[in-house]
This record gives C-alpha cells, structure tokens and sequence, in this order.
C-alpha cells in the first residue's frame, strides 16, 4: 500500500499536493459542466411540455401530466439515478452513466420546471391569447410566439433557484462510476487520507464559483429580457 506523501502535521504540503491535484479537479470539473449542460436542456424540454399540458391539455393528458411531474418530484435524485443506471439493465436496457445521469436527473429537474413554467403562463393577463387569436393565430402559434416567449422571460429568477439545485446535483453521478470532480475528490482522499477535508474544501470552492457565476448571468439575463409593465400576476388557464 502506497504512503500517503503528506503526513498529518504538514498543512503545507498538504496544500501543495491539493494545488498540484487542481488541474485534474477542474478537468474533472468539465464533466460535471457538460451534465449540466445535457440535464438541464432535458428538463426544458420536458417541463415546457408537462407545463403546457398542465394549462392547456385536456383532462386527460392533465392528469397525465401532473402524475408525471409527482412522481419524478417524490423519488430521491440518487434512487432516480439508480433505477435507471442498474435497475433498467435488469430489462436490458443497458445506458452509459453520463446518459444515465442526465436522463434520471433531467427528469427530476423536468418536474421542478414544469411547475416555474406553469406559475409563469399562468401569470400572464388573461387577455394574450384571445389578443392573438384575434389576429389569425392558432392556439398553437400563440402559444408559441406570444405566451411562452413572455412566459420563459418571467421564469428566468424561479428558474435560478432550480439551475443552483442542478448544478449540486451533478455531484450525485459519482454513484453510477462518472468520473466527476466528487469523485475525484475521494480519489485523492484514499492516497492521502488525511487531506480529506482540503479536497471537499476545494470541490465546495468550485461549486461556490459555478453557482456564483451562473446565478449572476441568470441575474443580467433577467434584466436583459424585462419586459417594461408586465410583473407575475397570479392568473388562471389562459
């Protein structure tokens, strides 16, 4: 068994190694921004849907929509992980960690996002669809060019609660064997063990950036994207 090269006592050393580990933690880095990336457009995607047949669909597809959006919010992120990564090889289905990740953790993301964008549509006036029915749109292309256009604008600052969440919860990949910066970390926990606590220090300082860093982007955008007199008001279906 290898010597760990720092000994207690050494804080110095212990440093230097966590320095000399910081380029492979921030490559590490690189993958949990790329789960990100992958989760977070799943959870787009599927909650603009789920959110649009909360406000618009049937009762049927409602239903269907809000069962969905339950039970991917009630299941633990890492029990999502999980099932999909070892619990759909039982059928044969057979997904590589990174897609295991993104769908099981865009899913879940999905069913927070459903419900930003529902709260946001139905805070536009009442009077936005029946304005753009009334000059030859169809439901769907105003529901497209005129509701969640306004819609996406007024969910930006609930939507940066969830982005700060996601970025934590690309961490919880390292149980289906993702090399990600967590599990980076604890490799180099096991050959120094005792420069744990400087290694999830490390990790936390680079979660503290990319949280930072996104959720002041997400700030600029909002302001960016203001519409002058339209605030989240609370609304019915549209």
């Amino acid at each position: 068994m290898e010597a760990p090269i720092c000994e207690r006592g050494a804080p110095i050393e212990g440093i230097l190694v966590i320095f000399r580990s910081l380029p492979d933690l921030l490559r590490a880095t690189l993958l949990n921004i790329q789960l990100l990336l992958a989760l977070i457009s799943v959870g787009l995607v599927v909650g603009t849907v789920v959110a649009l047949l909360e406000v618009y669909g049937g009762r049927g597809l409602r239903y269907l929509a809000m069962g969905y959006e339950w039970v991917f919010r009630s299941i633990p992120a890492l029990v999502l992980l999980i099932l999909f990564y070892f619990g759909l090889s039982e059928f044969g289905i057979n997904l590589s960690p990174f897609l295991a990740a993104t769908l099981a953790l865009g899913f879940r993301s999905s069913s927070y996002q459903s419900q930003i964008f529902r709260g946001a549509i139905q805070a536009l006036p009442h009077g936005q669809m029946q304005a753009a029915r009334s000059v030859g749109l169809s439901r769907a292309q105003a529901i497209r060019h005129v509701i969640l256009p306004q819609a996406f604008r007024l969910a930006i600052p609930a939507w940066s609660n969830e982005f700060s969440s996601v970025v934590k919860d690309t961490t919880l990949a390292y149980a289906v064997g993702l090399n990600e910066v967590l599990r980076h970390a604890r490799f180099i926990m096991v050959r120094h063990y005792n420069l744990a606590m400087l290694a999830y220090i490390t990790v936390a300082l680079i979660f503290f950036v990319l949280t930072y860093a996104g959720n002041r982007w997400l700030g600029w955008l909002e302001r960016r994207l203001r519409i002058p007199g339209l605030e989240a008001r609370g609304g019915g279906t549209l």
